[in-house]
């Protein structure tokens, strides 16, 4: 019988690399870093370094067994991907965090989608945002070091360096190059990381364009533009070896499946990561910008692809003009379609849970009523509230930057217990602060409790974070009429001071305003 040979058209291209050894040579560039994380962060380290590689292999095992697929994990691919959650994150997070951000990069991310080459993010980076967004605490706590290198406490270099932080810290240039410093775990050594991406280019798993232009154009930026920094040589290096822009840049950035495969759409892709980091860096609400620039990033892979596609040899420039129009129509009227389906879904799902919204709204506001006014039994609201220029006629202090949102008695037994005051600030450094502030019926401040804050990661987070800074409004024997903000420590000397919070003047100050605007409030509702 003859046989059938099915013969592929010349020419033929063969090479020894396959997904395995990609993956092979990318966990030994990432031996380097993740050997420094430990010894810099100890077996804590070494413990989400060992959960994050097994759970994401097996995610995939189970996920590929039960689907009845084949079962690829020797392909490396799930091991790097837990590998890089785990140097993703801070050495003290919830081991159980961990596993939910690896159960939602592989499953998710990765295998609803089709597996391997199919995912259009870069599913470790999925993960880490995703940690970020459920878990914003436990993600940006980075507070100690329990390592065999000297301990540190506080703030990364990277929040220390954001403009305008008024940091009270020292940033080391020597010491973010080597490593000694707080942070996630595979991101502090930019010598480790430079080893790592030296490597893969001598093994060619990576091409230069992406890391180096994308670091090039981001340094660029910092050098000329950076607030209050301009031409600072000094600043820029700290910047490019502070936080996750090195870690980004060399592993994550030049994944194959979410970054272009065009010699010119790399290069337009570094310039937009560069670009992007640079604007989230310097003018978002975090002192890091890197996850978020490289996923945005991703999404717009097949958009640079189509743009810098090489011309078709031999193929007329009208028709290619002609080809191009329609597809844009094509995809224009897709889009218009996905979008009013979309929309005709979103204003049906937001009348069914109308009700059921506002009802757990009404929950929480009364659970964060209770957080602050704990005697009370039942809360209620007052209709008519002070006009702002009552409000700033008695006080000195400048309040147009607050507002009352709403004003509630607590009532104990049909007696008032005290009184609930939320209000805005908005002198926070990162935009509005938003808490509720509990009065007693003599003046005195019950509680503070935040409904929303979005300050800088390690400082002005910690107001919400560390109760020792809010405690300090409760913890004074009498009423005052206003507290004012102390920098050198001498709080307890004034029954009215507070200390700052180290590294965060601004937020500091902001929350105590909003405090005081709470009890001129009060004082006026009250009639005190």
């Amino acid at each position: 019988m003859s046989e059938i040979f099915n013969v592929s058209t010349n020419p033929h291209v063969r090479s020894g690399n396959t997904t395995q050894t990609i993956m092979r040579d990318v966990l030994i560039a990432l031996t380097p870093a993740s050997i420094f994380g430990i010894v810099n962060f100890g077996l804590d380290a070494l413990l989400r370094i060992v959960i994050g590689i097994v759970t994401c292999v097996a995610c995939e095992a189970l996920y590929q067994y039960f689907m009845h697929k084949k079962v690829t994990v020797t392909d490396l691919s799930a091991a790097v991907t837990g590998l890089l959650i785990a140097l993703n994150i801070p050495s003290t997070l919830n081991v159980g965090f961990e596993i939910v951000g690896c159960v939602f990069a592989i499953i998710v991310v990765k295998q609803l989608f089709g597996g391997l080459g199919q995912n259009f993010m870069n599913p470790a980076l999925a993960a880490r945002c995703f940690l970020l967004i459920a878990y914003t605490g436990p993600m940006t706590n980075f507070v100690t070091s329990n390592g065999f290198l000297d301990a540190y406490s506080g703030a990364t270099p990277l929040a220390l360096l954001k403009p305008g932080a008024e940091s009270t810290g020292v940033v080391s240039l020597a010491k973010m190059f080597i490593g000694t410093t707080g942070g996630v775990i595979g991101e502090t050594s930019a010598i480790c990381l430079l080893l790592g991406g030296i490597y893969l280019l001598a093994r060619k798993v990576i091409n230069w364009r992406i890391p180096v232009t994308y670091v090039g154009v981001f340094a660029a930026l910092i050098f000329l533009f950076a607030p209050g920094h301009h031409f600072d040589v000094i600043y820029m290096l700290e910047e490019v070896c502070g936080g996750g822009l090195l870690l980004g840049a060399i592993f994550m950035a030049t994944d194959y499946v979410t970054s272009p495969i065009t010699p010119n759409g790399k290069i337009v892709f570094g310039c937009c990561l560069g670009l992007l980091t640079f604007i989230f860096r310097m003018y978002g609400g975090s002192a890091e910008g890197v996850s978020y620039a490289i996923i945005f990033c991703n999404l717009l892979v097949p958009l640079i692809e189509r743009v810098t596609v090489p011309k078709s040899f031999g193929k007329r420039r009208k028709q290619r003009r002609l080809h191009k129009m329609k597809k844009i129509v094509k995809d224009a009227l897709v889009l218009f379609a996905i979008t009013l389906v979309a929309g005709i879904l979103l204003g049906v799902v937001y009348q069914i849970t109308l009700d059921p919204i506002a009802k757990a709204n009404e929950n929480a506001k009364e659970k964060a009523y209770k957080a602050v006014l704990a005697e009370a039994d039942s809360f209620e609201t007052i209709d008519a509230l002070p006009s702002d220029d009552d409000i700033n006629a008695s006080s000195d202090i400048d309040f147009s930057k607050d507002k009352v949102n709403e004003v509630a008695i607590g009532k104990k037994g049909g007696e008032t217990a005290g009184y609930v005051v939320t209000v805005t600030d908005s002198d926070g450094y990162g935009g509005d602060i938003k808490f509720t502030v509990g009065i007693s019926t003599d003046g005195k401040v019950l509680g503070v409790s935040f409904l929303s804050i979005s300050e800088t990661a390690g400082l002005g987070m910690r107001a919400k974070q560390d109760p020792s800074f809010t405690s300090q409004f409760t913890a004074k024997s009498d009423a005052v009429a206003s507290f004012s903000v102390v920098t050198d420590g001498s709080a307890s000397e004034s029954n009215a001071n507070v200390d700052a919070i180290g590294g965060s003047t601004i937020t500091s100050k902001s929350v105590t305003k909003g405090v005081n605007y709470a009890l001129a409030v009060y004082k006026l509702v009250a009639g005190n």
